[in-house]
């Protein structure tokens, strides 16, 4: 039986923060893991800092994370980070999250708002006479691909600071169904109709009755059909401020379905 102990057989330092980083970097060696920081959540002005000052990176000496007291978030950097977590622990306002990924797949980024932000890889096809659906948890990119889709939100290939032209994404597509369809968004020969995500907004955009609106969007002459099948003929005459959340769900797709559009 061998009589090495751990700090024997791993490592030849045996301070705790140098054992701690040398077992993640061999993990970091199979597994992607990168931080990701919620904007909304990060408060560096009512917070010591605690993620920086117990990052065992940064105790080392390495800027890992870089914030201070007068900063609107932190910055942890992808290249040095190594995926430990301590942060995720520490932090009081539950801010930081570390998750895993099969792989880092730089080649087919899509989109990205910035840095410790998330990574859109890849999209849909849609295709004429299709039903296209997007399953998954909340914060994974569904809205954000139904944005570049649409052609609300122009897609970054991952440049945020540097952001691609209309050209160069077509480039980027090109061989793919894809470069057809952006090129009709560029165009303007492809109009796409979205559902808001967040209704209770509406009523701050929209003013008037719900049978004013409709009678405005209606392109294809189904509003009475759509609202019979919507259970809208009851809130015809009502005000879109007075709708209740259920009524205001279905009068977004109301809206959505009485109008001409590619998709």
């Amino acid at each position: 039986m061998s009589s090495c102990t751990p700090a024997d057989t791993f490592w030849v330092c045996t301070c705790p923060c140098s054992r701690l980083l040398s077992g993640i970097w061999e993990m970091a060696d199979k597994l992607t893991r990168i931080a990701i920081v919620n904007k909304d959540r990060c408060k560096p002005k009512k917070c010591r800092q605690e993620c920086k000052r117990t990052c065992p990176v940064v105790r080392m000496g390495k800027l890992c994370i870089e914030v201070t007291p007068v900063d609107k978030m932190a910055f942890i950097s992808e290249t040095l980070c190594i995926g430990c977590g301590i942060c995720v622990k520490k932090c009081p306002f539950d801010a930081i999250r570390i998750i895993n990924l099969p792989s880092n797949l730089e080649k087919d980024t899509t989109h990205r708002y910035g840095p410790n932000s998330f990574k859109l890889h890849r999209l849909p096809t849609p295709r004429p006479g299709e039903v296209l659906g997007l399953v998954g948890t909340n914060g994974i990119g569904k809205s954000t691909a139904l944005k570049i889709l649409a052609g609300k939100q122009k897609p970054n290939l991952g440049r945020y600071l540097s952001e691609p032209d209309w050209q160069e994404i077509l480039t980027y597509f090109r061989g793919s169904e894809l470069q057809n369809y952006f090129t009709k968004i560029v165009e303007f020969n492809l109009k796409a109709c979205v559902k808001p995500q967040y209704v209770d907004q509406i009523p701050k955009a929209v003013k008037g009755t719900v049978r004013e609106i409709l009678k405005r969007k209606d392109d294809t002459d189904t509003s009475r059909v759509i609202c019979e099948e919507l259970e809208l003929i009851e809130v015809l005459d009502r005000q879109v401020a007075d709708l209740s959340g259920g009524e205001l769900q279905r009068f977004a797709c109301a809206v959505v379905c009485v109008q001409k559009a590619d998709m």
